[in-house]
């Protein structure tokens, strides 16, 4: 069997066939447009749980499935008559027990479910299909998870993202509306979560937990052996439950894709399709509080509707770069949710210019993680004040979902710890539970006893730089990174600063899961509900952190001189291209309106002037000759 796939824009023309040796070959084709109105009918979700409690029953277990569409609407819940009710969180590591998320329990298995169903459509779409087995190995300190001594894996960190308390994400409506949703959980990495398609474009995502019975807490954890090919039984169902109408494109899957010249994963194993059971008898459709307000099963959305909250551009500003906007009115395509605005010392033009090209220099740099090989990146783009407030987001048509949230993360990040109060509203988080992370970065530097107080530039690439669980990263028998969890009881459930400063409140969301709206704008919470709030951090500062922190690449703070005067976040297709997009995103965008603005300062130290006994680290990378239509190399100038 050969499988040939080409880009043809605006088309994705995928064929298949058989030949080879001179032989004839026959070729199947279908074009994937960048938009379609495929969606999941209630009468296909049911079709699905159907097979999913098949499957489960052949097998012996007792399942909660979750299946949600492709912005993270929760189209059902239904747990088998003896599933767990509750599942533990844990990475089977016992130093980490007890530790950050790990060990922790109870956790409802129905939003366990929920985030691994969530994860698998917001990790793909028409030129992706990645799993939560896929999201095991990018997590991990080791990449591939079990070869030692390898760097971390490059998503490090994106599993606290997409949060149960950003501010981001849509709370107000908790069915069928507007998205990007929130996940419970942030994103999964526990093997039972995949993406679901149909006719090539991703429109949803299917979720397992799985127990012998009731008496039995259901397992939250991920694959920390990448080199053995277990069976999960989870995985199995979920694959089980996905007919061929459903199951992602094989020319997509994450085992077609590379990484560092390593392959992914998207399932240890490729079971046949179940049966259809009856859903009377078995198990019974449940309502969620603050994910599904009826037990019934629901349709979902079609992305690229009004209905889904994701549609296409009309600003002209943008015109013919294929891009998408958020909005904050299914009826209405133009209220727009994150129009460029002026900030405090960035002007409308400046604003517009970052994003526009950044989409530019998107739509002609080679993609990393998407097939086929040289299709243009696809990602989102977003601009924030010095404040946190969120100046300007824009979207390729067919981004993953996650980088909505991700990339105001990462330019919230890089604009915290490059500000004169960082050390200040680190230290000041919980009360000052977290300070002594924030000292030991702040002391960590050769060249300055102090670097938390906006005389050192920091990237998302150097923020992760520092908070892995070795350093230099991946460097067995080497300390910690400075914003780590110490190496005895660190796992990806316990990573350290990025997770600790939103612990209480992703904790909290579990019990109290319906969140306060203020003036019926559920783009309007109750800013005490949002990831980090602390009385001590003035109200001015709190927004660059109500969404959590990023500590993978693809974020840098914006400077006139050596004022810093915002951030920018870039997420998608690459981490290497979301380095290069958001860096060459304000350097062009400068140009083409006469700005100062840089992503970097001008004399200040940038972090790849920051070195701990003489391991220096990283401010921007941007891939080798990374275009299409060039040959150009080394596109980057160095800060």
């Amino acid at each position: 069997m050969g499988v040939a796939v080409c880009l043809a824009a605006p088309l994705i023309l995928i064929s298949c066939g058989a030949g080879g040796g001179g032989g004839s070959a026959s070729t199947a084709s279908f074009n994937i447009e960048p938009l379609g109105t495929q969606n999941l009918s209630a009468a296909e979700v049911d079709d699905i749980v159907a097979r999913a409690v098949q499957a489960s029953i052949s097998r012996g277990v007792q399942s909660t499935i979750a299946i949600t569409d492709r912005v993270g609407n929760v189209l059902a819940v239904y747990q088998m008559n003896n599933a767990a009710p509750n599942t533990t969180i844990t990475s089977g590591l016992p130093g980490a027990n007890g530790n950050g998320l790990d060990g922790f329990t109870p956790v409802p298995s129905t939003l366990a479910a929920i985030a691994k169903a969530i994860t698998g459509a917001y990790l793909s779409s028409t030129g992706n299909a990645f799993s939560t087995r896929t999201a095991s190995q990018i997590v991990q300190e080791f990449f591939q998870p079990g070869e030692r001594g390898q760097p971390s894996g490059p998503l490090y960190g994106v599993q606290f993202s997409q949060l149960p308390c950003s501010d981001l994400n849509v709370w107000l409506s908790q069915s069928n509306s507007i998205g990007p949703k929130r996940s419970p959980l942030g994103l999964s990495a526990d093997p039972g979560g995949f993406p679901i398609y149909q006719e090539g474009r991703v429109i949803g995502g299917i979720g397992v937990i799985s127990s012998v019975n009731a008496g039995t807490n259901g397992i939250y954890g991920l694959d920390r052996d990448i080199l053995t090919s277990e069976t999960d039984l989870e995985e199995e169902i979920a694959f089980a439950a996905l007919s061929a109408t459903f199951r992602a494109p094989e020319a997509i899957r994450a085992n077609r894709i590379t990484a560092n010249g390593q392959t992914f994963q998207f399932s240890n194993t490729t079971p046949a399709v179940a049966g259809l059971a009856p859903l009377a008898g078995n198990g019974n459709y449940v309502a969620v509080a603050g994910y599904k307000t009826a037990a019934n099963s629901i349709a979902g959305t079609s992305y690229g509707t009004t209905q889904s909250g994701y549609v296409a551009t009309s600003n002209p500003a943008f015109n013919g770069l294929d891009t998408f906007t958020l909005i904050t009115n299914p009826a209405d395509n133009t209220a727009v949710r994150f129009p460029p605005t002026a900030g405090s010392n960035l002007t409308q033009a400046e604003v517009q210019n970052i994003l526009a090209e950044g989409m530019k220099t998107a739509n002609r740099a080679r993609a990393q993680i998407r097939f086929p090989l040289g299709a243009a990146a696809q990602v989102t783009v977003s601009v924030v004040d010095t404040d946190g407030d969120v100046l300007g987001l824009i979207r390729s048509s067919d981004a993953p979902i996650f980088g909505t949230d991700v990339s105001v993360q990462k330019a919230r990040s890089a604009l915290a710890f490059s500000s004169a109060q960082a050390l200040t509203d680190f230290s000041a988080i919980d009360n000052g539970q977290h300070a002594a992370f924030a000292t030991a970065m702040n002391s960590f530097f050769t060249q300055s006893a102090n670097v938390l107080n906006g005389t050192a530039a920091f990237s998302a690439r150097a923020i992760g730089n520092v908070h892995r669980p070795y350093f230099p990263d991946g460097e067995e028998g080497k300390p910690k990174g400075p914003l780590s969890s110490p190496l005895a009881s660190w796992s990806p459930f316990n990573v350290g600063f990025q997770l600790n400063v939103v612990t209480t409140k992703v904790l909290g969301t579990l019990g109290a899961p319906v969140r306060t709206v203020v003036g019926g704008n559920q783009f309007a919470p109750d800013p005490s509900q949002t990831c980090v709030d602390d009385t001590n951090i003035p109200a001015g500062r709190q927004n660059r952190f109500a969404n959590g922190l990023q500590i993978f690449p693809g974020g840098f703070p914006i400077y006139k001189g050596d004022t810093l005067v915002g951030a920018v976040g870039v997420s998608g297709d690459g981490v290497d291209q979301d380095d290069m997009i958001g860096y060459l995103g304000v350097l062009n965008g400068a140009n083409a309106v006469g700005s100062t603005m840089r992503p970097f300062p001008s004399t200040l130290f940038t972090a790849n002037e920051l070195s701990n006994s003489g391991e220096f680290l990283k401010y921007v990378q941007c891939p080798q000759t990374p275009f299409n239509d060039s040959s150009a190399q080394n596109v980057c100038p160095a800060p």
